[in-house]
């Protein structure tokens, strides 16, 4: 491959400057790995659309495994350049690892180029996203469900005992959680939280209304109980649409196993 200009893939929001830094990118890695250069994903602000005249370029170049010896992350002022070996993107860090941080940055990343047949396209949409059986995982043997409800029921228990400051904290402990279980729910990787506003906005959840979840993690994050009382009746909800495609219930069971103390969630 001697020129880029014709084969990479870029998003028309993505500016001149950032055009001509990945064009940059693509040539010196071709020059230099030839056929060892397999593909560039775009992420980043530059790759969803969301740039400011302050942010940076970030690109992963992914390589085979032979290519990829001796290769570190490159750092420039307007350039995170990240080497990623092809085999590595197969690969999908389980819940509570290291690796399971970074799967979002994957998340509606375009892939500019892919001499691989498909394969890191395909690879980095299952980054992205959580199947049935990693979606039960995080919720049941992670305890995402579970803890969430637990922080929840804590802060509604501190205010109806007049606690006010341990309600806030628990609330606001709770909204980890609580992401954690909406986009299992929904089969995703969770935001960074930069990000949340932009996807809720662009790629919307379903059976969700993005700017009243939006708002309703504002206002548990004040500590406010009626919006942790909506909260729980949406999340419910949700856990009995994926009951209902499952051979059996596995997560209203969860819930439900909180008896009578379930009463302070519709008081």
């Amino acid at each position: 491959m001697t020129t880029t200009e014709h084969v990479l893939r870029l998003p028309d929001h993505v500016s001149q400057e950032h055009r001509d830094v990945l064009h940059e990118v693509a040539g010196r890695n071709a020059e230099d790995h030839g056929d060892d250069l397999v593909a560039m994903v775009l992420s980043g602000s530059v790759g969803r659309g969301t740039a400011t005249s302050r942010s940076d370029v970030d690109v992963y170049v992914v390589l085979t495994d032979q290519g990829m010896a001796g290769r570190r992350t490159r750092h420039a002022d307007v350039l995170d350049e990240i080497p990623v070996p092809v085999s590595e993107l197969d690969d999908l860090p389980v819940f509570g690892t290291e690796g399971w941080y970074h799967r979002w940055s994957y998340a509606w990343a375009p892939v500019l180029l892919d001499r691989s047949g498909g394969r890191v396209a395909d690879a980095v949409r299952r980054q992205a996203g959580v199947d049935a059986d990693e979606a039960e995982s995080i919720l049941i043997e992670h305890d995402r469900l579970d803890g969430w409800l637990n922080y929840a029921y804590r802060a509604l228990k501190n205010d109806r005992d007049g606690r006010r400051l341990e309600r806030r904290l628990d609330a606001a402990e709770s909204v980890p959680w609580l992401l954690d279980v909406v986009f299992s729910l929904a089969g995703r990787v969770r935001p960074y939280h930069k990000y949340l506003p932009w996807e809720l906005r662009a790629h919307p959840l379903p059976g969700w209304d993005g700017e009243r979840l939006l708002e309703l993690v504002v206002g548990t994050l004040d500590g406010d109980p009626a919006a942790i009382r909506e909260t729980f009746g949406e999340v419910v909800a949700r856990c009995s649409d994926v009951d209902a495609e499952r051979a059996r219930p596995v997560l209203r069971p969860v819930v439900d196993g909180w008896g009578r103390e379930l009463e302070l969630f519709s008081a």
